[in-house]
């Protein structure tokens, strides 16, 4: 059985991590796993991403049995194993949904902050457990629930180790919306189809924005805005969406 497994409905790339019995803990294998993945979505035919986990969790971080049978640095282990795959998701220029079906934590939470949107089971826990062992976020964990729930409340949460109910989270602005745990693929699914369908390279292009607009002056965000407009100008979906705007008929965007 494949720790990650990967199935593809249309333009929608679903990636599964599949170690349901430790509710989805990070090991190598996962890491490996996950790797081929995220390259996998990078195709040109993969127009939207959805991230879930196998069973009742989403992803519980890592797999501390891991430490105890192969310990290593782990500073080490992280810029080996969690940050290529961190930075790949981020990188993906096509919008990423987390299906977060249970708990979260640790680096399981840091992962799903990384995507571009939550959607969360009503059975799904969000917990950053770092403090409750006594080390502090990793896998982008500060850079992502900062951005996500600004630095006030991401101190408070991120230094309390408190469990968020789906319900709280959807009430933080952490998750986008609950639904009940029977219907979170197909909500999932369905919200990845409506994104699927979007001028893709645009949405790729705002997400690189946004990544750098908290960190930007004025002048340099208007400027990157000017540059990755050009862009946008030159793409086959810009074409379409003028014609179809003058011709008064719904847009049919390929990617392009």
């Amino acid at each position: 059985m494949a720790e990650v497994e990967t199935t593809r409905e249309g333009a929608v790339l679903t990636i599964t991590l599949n170690r349901p019995d430790v509710l989805n803990a990070f090991n190598a294998a996962l890491h490996e796993g996950l790797a081929a993945a995220l390259k996998e979505a990078r195709g040109p035919d993969v127009r939207a991403v959805v991230v879930t986990g196998a069973g009742r969790g989403f992803c519980v971080g890592q797999d501390l049995t891991e430490f105890r049978e192969a310990p290593r640095d782990i500073g080490s282990r992280l810029r080996d194993t969690y940050h290529p795959n961190v930075l790949a998701l981020r990188t993906l220029e096509k919008p990423v949904i987390a299906a977060v079906n249970g708990v979260a934590a640790g680096a399981g939470m840091s992962f799903a902050c990384a995507c571009d949107l939550r959607i969360a089971a009503d059975s799904a826990s969000f917990v950053p457990a770092f403090i409750n062992i006594g080390l502090i976020p990793d896998s982008g964990g500060s850079y992502f629930v900062t951005r996500i729930l600004g630095p006030a409340r991401a101190f408070e949460w991120l230094t309390s180790g408190r469990k968020l109910t789906a319900a709280e989270a959807h009430a933080w602005g952490l998750v986008s919306e609950v639904v009940e745990t029977d219907g979170l693929t197909a909500r999932a699914a369905e919200v990845a189809a409506q994104l699927a369908a979007l001028p893709t390279r645009a949405i790729g292009m705002t997400k690189r924005l946004i990544d750098h607009a908290l960190n930007a002056t004025l002048e340099r965000q208007l400027e990157r805005e000017a540059e990755l407009q050009a862009a946008a100008t030159q793409t086959e979906d810009f074409r379409e969406g003028v014609a179809a705007f003058l011709e008064k008929r719904p847009p049919e965007f390929g990617g392009r």
